[in-house]
């Protein structure tokens, strides 16, 4: 089984879809009850994150037959769903509003993912900007490129690689374990500049397209780094958890450091972590 452009084409335009009619109508607009709390105050939900999700999900289902498909709503609700998807034949995973907390608070800083993985390879993603209505997309093996309404592309590629003391990137440090969290945040002015937009979607858009240096996380839900680490390594990244190993769809901790290369991925590391 193969994913091919018409696919993502559809992917795509689901993605859109969702963010036309369910997302943006609610942006700024949500009602009495409609952002709710999950597992604390640092992780809610929406109208528009369910919305969203149960729009695009429904599509896929019609477009994609017997695939899996976990968006993160659903997934909080039944956590075994995350079981299936090392295994599936093709499965995707959806974030329909990344950046909740901004979108929640009136920040035009949210977007919409999604990855389709095959045998848990990521084969292909889609970050979608819904207030620019513009795509990040990448197939494995073919690249991954910036793509407008009007259907004009721009190709995507890392930043070249930078010393250390010269690099800019976002750090997500709230949800490192507080020993770690001390060490890293300690050690941030090693580093030109870093930041945290609370918005892996366009945290990702950004190191892609060549406008930081490095991205570093711990927390690791597929929803949240399936799609950009995909778009990450078609734009000619490397990355890796912090102990060196690959990234995995099925693995849920551990970190991940995105850069430009291996060699900055050592020194970055060995700055933040050693």
């Amino acid at each position: 089984m193969t994913f091919s452009r018409a696919d993502l084409a559809d992917l795509a335009a689901l993605l859109r879809e969702a963010a036309r009619d369910e997302i943006l109508p609610r942006f700024r607009r949500l009602g009495a009850g409609g952002i709710r709390q999950k597992s604390g105050p640092l992780d809610l939900v929406t109208d528009a994150d369910e919305a969203a999700e149960a729009r695009i999900g429904a599509g896929l289902r019609r477009r994609f037959p017997g695939a899996l498909v976990v968006g993160e709503e659903a997934a909080s609700r039944d956590p075994a769903l995350l079981s299936g998807l090392a295994g599936a034949d093709l499965a995707f995973v959806v974030d329909p509003v990344d950046g909740t907390a901004n979108f929640a608070a009136g920040l035009p800083l949210f977007g919409v993912m999604a990855a389709a993985i095959r045998r848990g390879e990521v084969v292909a993603a889609a970050i979608l900007d819904p207030l620019g209505d513009d795509l990040a997309l990448a197939l494995r093996g073919e690249g991954a490129w910036r793509e407008t309404a009007e259907g004009t592309r721009e190709v995507l590629r890392v930043a070249p690689p930078a010393p250390v003391e010269a690099m800019t990137g976002t750090v997500s440090w709230r949800y490192l374990p507080p020993p770690l969290r001390a060490r890293v945040c300690g050690h941030l002015p090693r580093l030109r500049a870093a930041w945290d937009f609370r918005c892996a979607a366009h945290e990702y858009r950004l190191l892609a397209g060549g406008h930081c240096h490095f991205l570093v996380f711990n927390r690791l839900m597929p929803w949240d780094h399936a799609p950009g680490w995909l778009l990450h390594q078609e734009a000619g990244g490397y990355s890796a958890t912090f102990d060196g190993g690959p990234y995995r769809v099925d693995v849920r901790s551990g970190g991940l450091i995105a850069t430009s290369d291996r060699a900055s991925w050592t020194a970055l590391r060995e700055a933040l972590l050693g």
